[in-house]
This record gives C-alpha cells, structure tokens and sequence, in this order.
C-alpha cells in the first residue's frame, strides 16, 4: 500500500491508499495508476474491473491498460 499526502494549511495529510491491482474489486467504480515512461499516473476517469480486464465506468467501454495499483473513486467536483 502507498500513500498520497497533500498539504493542507501548511500540514501534510494523507489523502488515501493505494492498493496493489491484484487486490482490486470487481463491479466497484475506482481510481486507477499506471507505471509509464513519464513516471506514476493516476487516470482522470472512474474505471471498474471486469473478468478478463477493466472498462470505464461511465461509459463501459474496455480499455486497454495494465494498472499497477487502485484506491476507491472519489467523486471529481
């Protein structure tokens, strides 16, 4: 598990956990990270596991990504 911290009135506070994609749900609207060339990502669209790879959740449509690791879906304002 990995955490992401933010700073808040000067504190830094742990803003949530990442899990290893081994451990993601299924049927459940996530936040995904990848490993790429330009370094760890998080991708800016809900994403859920399916058997045999993952979809977006809006749309369910398949995507095709290798995520290394996942953390709820906060809802984006």
């Amino acid at each position: 598990m990995t955490a992401t911290t933010v700073t808040l009135g000067g504190r830094q506070v742990v803003k949530a956990m990442w899990h290893p994609i081994s451990t993601a749900p299924f049927d459940h609207d996530l936040e995904l990270a990848v490993i790429d060339n330009n370094g760890t990502r998080a991708l800016c669209f809900a994403c859920r596991r399916i058997l045999g790879g993952w979809i977006k959740s809006d749309s369910r449509c398949p995507i095709e990504l290798r995520p290394t690791h996942w953390r709820d879906w906060a809802k984006k304002t």
